[in-house]
């Protein structure tokens, strides 16, 4: 990368070079109120189509704060002129957030059309941010472009539209923007990009998926907090408030404990980070926060109805941690070099299958269903913590 006083990129080789800062966490304030408003907008309509459309969004939500994410591996946020464009994207994240409870409804103009400007418009900024320093990620974000410009139409002409319509448009558009990376952004006369060229800093790029895992599971803890605050003090809200406290605990010991150190280490001494970023950090990071938020709603369920879980109730109380397991388990196998996904994992998964019929057989209670998640996560936690407990030692 062009080192020169007046490039907007990182300079490189540093021992601080990929450290995150403050305006990037400033940044992610605004993906604590998306986060909020989807699992809000999801326990708001718990039913099948509420998931999808509560799906949708989070996917958008997620894609634009990772195509964000990429773009300040390379920009240096120190510079005015990306802090601007960044507290512009905030704006922008702050109206698109405030919009997703009624996305598919009144406010799908201000959703649909603030998504597009943002991603075509960080697009244009990154090509302008390149201009002269590094010709190959300069045309690699004119193919980014181009991809963009097609998802942007779906997402302004969905805009426009109403009910089933809108769904199909919007999923067009987030079929264009999720199958893109996977295709290099191939365009015709262009070619495709090449992972290997991305010149990713996988430390960065560990750290920033590491903190919205974090932000994730603080909204979790908000969602119990806010919660158990406005019940009446029982035995069954506390055992509720203990239950799903418990269960946040074990999320975050099954990330941090020691996957997110390894899975740094992993991509920073990889010979294609780019690829190992793509997958492991684009892709499969989008279970491991799907699996939280979803967590979140079940927590509230436990802790408001604690005494009879609907059928969507049981569905959400068992896929949050299903998801959150599966997405860790995929996530430690690509960045870890398993031969197999973890075991605990796999065994997690099992037991968590295993609760569904017994539910719909012995009819449990939510408290009682939450109760047991939380169990099998804790029982993943430890049984990694114990047979994987071992000194982390950097290459060099």
């Amino acid at each position: 990368m062009n080192n020169s006083a007046d490039s907007l990129l990182r300079q490189r080789g540093r021992h601080d070079s990929g450290k995150v800062t403050m305006i990037e966490l400033f940044f992610d304030l605004v993906f604590v109120f998306a986060v909020t408003q989807l699992s809000h907008g999801l326990l708001a309509d718990l039913s099948p189509a509420g998931a999808v459309r509560t799906l949708m969004l989070f996917m958008a939500v997620w894609w634009l704060w990772t195509f964000t994410s990429w773009t300040t591996n390379w920009l240096n946020p120190e510079k005015a002129p990306v802090r601007l464009m960044l507290l512009a994207l905030m704006l922008g994240g702050l109206l698109l957030s405030s919009s997703i409870p009624e996305a598919f409804a009144e406010k799908g103009m201000i959703f649909g059309c603030v998504f597009a400007a943002m991603q075509v418009g960080r697009t244009v900024f990154m090509l302008w941010a390149l201009r002269g320093d590094n010709p190959s990620q300069w045309r690699n974000f004119i193919r980014i472009l181009v991809w963009l410009m097609c998802s942007a139409l779906f997402w302004v002409w969905g805009a426009f539209e109403q009910g089933q319509m809108r769904m199909l448009l919007w999923l067009a558009a987030i079929g264009v923007e999720y199958v893109s990376p996977s295709l290099g952004f191939r365009v015709p006369g262009m070619g495709r990009s090449s992972t290997a060229d991305w010149d990713v800093d996988g430390a960065h790029m560990a750290e920033r998926c590491g903190l919205f895992v974090i932000i994730a599971l603080g909204e979790s803890i908000l969602v119990t907090g806010a919660t158990f605050a406005e019940l009446p003090i029982s035995q069954t809200s506390v055992v509720g408030f203990l239950v799903s406290f418990m269960g946040s605990v074990a999320m975050w010991w099954v990330y941090f404990d020691t996957a997110a150190e390894r899975a740094a280490l992993r991509i920073e001494h990889s010979d294609d980070p780019g690829r190992l970023a793509r997958l492991a950090y684009t892709y499969l990071h989008l279970l491991i926060v799907a699996g939280i938020i979803v967590c979140a709603v079940a927590d509230e369920i436990v802790l408001v109805h604690p005494d009879h879980a609907e059928p969507m109730g049981i569905g959400i109380i068992l896929c949050g941690p299903a998801l959150y397991l599966l997405g860790n388990a995929l996530f430690k196998w690509v960045s870890n070099d398993r031969r197999l996904p973890p075991l605990s994992h796999l065994a997690g998964l099992l037991l968590l299958m295993a609760l569904l019929p017994l539910t719909l057989a012995y009819h449990f209670s939510a408290l009682l269903l939450g109760t047991l998640t939380t169990a099998v996560m804790v029982l993943v936690a430890a049984w990694e913590t114990l047979s994987l407990r071992r000194p982390l030692r950097r290459k060099g």
